[in-house]
């Protein structure tokens, strides 16, 4: 078969989606929990059993001493004071016999008396004998047989996740083996004439068009996490008949086949085409972003879904299709992920008709949590890397304000919030080494990259406990300061200098442009790519602009903007633009050149209520102390001889 393009059949909602891939494997009589198969115990640490366990023996099998003493008759100690001593003979046949911890207590003994409360003595003739000075109760001391489990009692019900206590348990009821759900067998199939490994790249680099491939390892890692044994294939090119044969003969050996890529409509996507040449095709496109194009359908009785090529897609389409499944396969409800409510930091606007599915870090700033929304974009997989959690934005909604309160569901332990500190303003490199070394004492850092301004606005509204800025004031040429005293003239702040840097003129390798200043940027051949509006580095383009006499509308590119230095450098590397502002390390990092401009200084605004707060304690003694600024200052296009330093307190 050649080349086929396919469309859509529909943008079906994800509940309708769900009830036509339940149907089809009801039908096929695979919507139920796998088989047993029989482990030895040893081997069945989080395995799942597959029927209920009852007790072969009981446990302990005897009547059992609890601690080392001697076995008596309840009756016989009756009466025995400090001031009246009871003795008791000790021997065979005699009123006590000397007992271990868990040795059997004789037949004509109910009750253990400790040896520390016991005196030894000798009688007349050699005799041993005891002297206790008060009564025991009986059974004192002794464990009855079947005190931990009976024989015939059930110990573990079916669908239970078997922990290292149970597995104690079932060895203690007298269980060598154990039958536990048979693990879903999953095949992954990437898919893509595009596609490298990460071993080829390695070792012979990337050329332009080369993709590396790593879908089929996340989706791999997830089903393995969700209790699926799967097979990782090697990449299939686009080709409908190789494409087919491969998916035609893993449907025969797995429970569910998940093929990547290939599943929206361009013309060599053919996922959709050997699905229903193979099979029954019952879903291709279900109203939810991102994960669009997800493909679910039916090769005789074995699942297919088709994922996305996009990686934030494809993660995504495995939490909502995969997980669940394998899930019910073990006998198992989905996970529920914890959930909080929290206060989303910006306006974002949604599609009418699709459910969206927000990344965003979160953290609790004084008496709410805040959920700040990260890059939305499918292939931005550090999104997820990032990611504290998900907000549902319903697909009736067109989105949801800043400031409304939204439901988190979280990707972490809601207690990791507690010691998080949340950033939010300018982008800088540095920002990373200072959450790392956060890490080590103890404390998260989250930041959204929103710029000087951004980052203001959001301490005005007490959505983060510190932010970035480097705002220029065109008036007096000096950082910040006056910013802050407009934009949080009611909120009591430290403005405190992390470090200088030089920002200036990223442009390719070897300047081929001959690029020399800022005012080139009139000329008419030169691409531009700028940052975005509020960003600290837009505000000082936008001051250079106006003393050259330099209109907006006469920089070419002006209008195209990125969250991030790097984001520009990459811009540049890429040869999508010619040049970019920002500072000497992004342009380090990616090895282009770079024409300084100006030292500006980087200072972090902190809120006065935070500024002296334990959770903050650790980044103000790593910004006090001299390591951070030793290492910062080693890299190219810092300066921190001022870290550190308090410029104003309003």
């Amino acid at each position: 078969m050649g080349k086929t393009k396919k469309f859509y059949l529909e943008n079906i909602p994800l509940d309708e989606a769900w009830g036509r891939f339940i149907a089809a494997m009801e039908s096929a009589g695979v919507w139920r929990a796998l088989p047993g198969e029989d482990l030895p115990i040893e081997e069945a640490l989080g395995r799942i059993t597959a029927q209920p366990v009852w007790a072969a023996l009981s446990s302990p099998g005897y009547h059992a001493s609890a601690m080392d003493g001697y076995a008596v008759r309840s009756a016989d100690t009756i009466g025995a004071t400090e001031s009246a001593p009871k003795r008791l003979s000790v021997g065979p046949g005699r009123q006590a016999a000397y007992v271990d911890t868990g040795d059997p207590v004789p037949s004509w003994a109910d009750a253990v008396v400790m040896i520390e409360h016991t005196q030894q003595i000798e009688e007349a003739g050699g005799e041993a004998a005891i002297e206790i000075q008060a009564s025991v109760a009986p059974w004192t001391a002794v464990r009855p047989m079947g005190e931990d489990m009976v024989a015939t009692e059930l110990v573990l019900p079916a669908n239970h996740t078997l922990k290292p206590v149970d597995l104690g348990a079932l060895a203690g009821c007298g269980h060598a083996r154990v039958s536990v759900r048979r693990k879903p067998r999953v095949a992954v199939i990437p898919t893509g004439t595009e596609l490298i490994t990460v071993e080829q790249a390695a070792e012979n680099g990337l050329k332009s068009g080369d993709i590396i491939e790593y879908n089929s390892l996340v989706l791999s890692s997830q089903v393995r996490e969700w209790g699926g044994a799967p097979t990782r294939y090697p990449v299939v090119a686009d080709d409908f008949g190789r494409i087919k044969a491969t998916v035609l003969a893993a449907a025969a050996g797995h429970d569910l086949v998940l093929i990547n890529a290939g599943s929206s409509a361009g013309s060599e996507d053919f996922t959709s085409a050997v699905v229903q040449e193979l099979g029954t095709l019952l879903v291709h496109g279900v109203a939810v972003r991102p994960g669009h194009p997800v493909i679910l359908g039916m090769i005789a009785d074995t699942p297919v879904i088709g994922t996305p090529g996009y990686p934030v897609s494809c993660a995504l389409t495995g939490e909502i299709f995969v997980e669940p499944l394998l899930a019910h396969w073990l006998g198992q409800q989905p996970a529920e992920k914890p959930k909080t409510r929290a206060t989303i930091t910006r306006k974002l606007l949604s599609p009418m008709g699709e459910d969206e599915l927000v990344r965003v870090t979160a953290g609790r700033v004084g008496e709410r949590i805040v959920a700040a929304p990260l890059s939305r974009g499918a292939g931005v997989i550090t999104s997820l890397v990032r990611a504290d959690g998900i907000v549902r934005i319903p697909r009736f909604s067109e989105g949801v304000d800043a400031g409304q309160e939204v439901v988190v569901e979280l990707y972490r332990n809601p207690a990791d919030l507690e010691r998080t500190l949340v950033h939010i303003g300018s982008h800088d490199l540095c920002l990373d080494l200072l959450a790392q070394r956060l890490a080590d004492s103890g404390r998260r850092f989250a930041s959204a990259n929103a710029g000087s301004l951004g980052g203001l606005m959001a301490l005005r509204r007490g959505e983060a406990h510190l932010a970035g800025s480097h705002l220029l004031d065109p008036a007096t040429g000096q950082y910040n300061v006056s910013y802050v005293q407009q934009y949080l003239a009611d909120v009591p702040v430290v403005l405190m200098t992390f470090m200088h840097r030089e920002q200036g003129l990223m442009v390719a390798p070897g300047n081929p442009k001959g690029i020399r200043e800022l005012a080139d940027l009139a000329r008419g051949d030169l691409r531009f790519v700028n940052r975005q509006r509020g960003a600290g580095t837009r505000v000082l383009l936008d001051y250079h602009l106006e003393k050259l006499g330099i209109a907006s509308e006469g920089v070419n590119g002006y209008r195209r903007e990125e969250f991030t230095h790097m984001a520009v450098a990459v811009a540049v590397q890429s040869g999508v633009a010619d040049c970019g502002l920002g500072i000497a390390a992004a342009a380090r990092a990616l090895n282009i050149d770079f024409i300084p401009l100006e030292q500006e200084r980087y200072d972090l605004v902190i809120p006065c209520v935070h500024f002296e707060s334990e959770l903050l304690r650790p980044l103000l003694e790593l910004i006090r102390g001299g390591e951070l600024a030793r290492i910062i200052g080693g890299l190219p296009g810092y300066d921190t001889t001022h870290m550190g330093e308090i410029v104003i307190t309003t």
